[in-house]
């Protein structure tokens, strides 16, 4: 197997177990290299194995439903590997004040639906960093976070 389809196969467990319609945590410590950054637009960075299980154990309480899923085949290049994804919940759990431009009371019912592309960059079978561009304002906007002219 090339470096290549073997870091696919990584990120598809990744993207499966962490993001997907459940996480099971102990992805992190499996596939995750001890202080991989974790980087997307609608959150400050996370670092480390610690902070990104944290991170996932607030992003699902607050969002019960949360679930991303693959829109298109994972593109790999040496150590890196791309994804195009979409997702969302709903809020119906307690207040989340994560997001970069504020926070949520308590089970709004507010639902989320998104897209993005992510790049990950493995070193030695290990994900050392998950950057993400992701449609935020969309997400932010249908969470009532931002507003939109009219």
């Amino acid at each position: 197997m090339s470096i290549e389809e073997n870091n696919k196969a990584i990120v598809g467990r990744w993207f499966t177990s962490f993001w997907g319609e459940t996480c099971d945590l102990s992805i992190v410590d499996e596939l995750a290299a001890p202080d991989m950054v974790l980087h997307y637009s609608l959150h400050e960075p996370r670092r480390g194995r610690d902070d990104i299980k944290a991170f996932m154990t607030d992003f699902r309480e607050a969002f019960p439903d949360l679930s991303f899923w693959g829109a298109a085949d994972l593109i790999a290049e040496g150590d890196y590997v791309v994804g195009r994804w979409e997702g969302g919940g709903t809020h119906t759990g307690p207040a989340f004040d994560d997001f970069l431009v504020g926070g949520l009371p308590a089970a709004t019912g507010r639902r989320m639906r998104f897209t993005g592309t992510t790049v990950l960059r493995l070193k030695d079978g290990r994900i050392v960093e998950e950057i993400g561009l992701d449609d935020g304002v969309k997400a932010l906007t249908q969470l009532g976070l931002i507003k939109t002219t009219a």
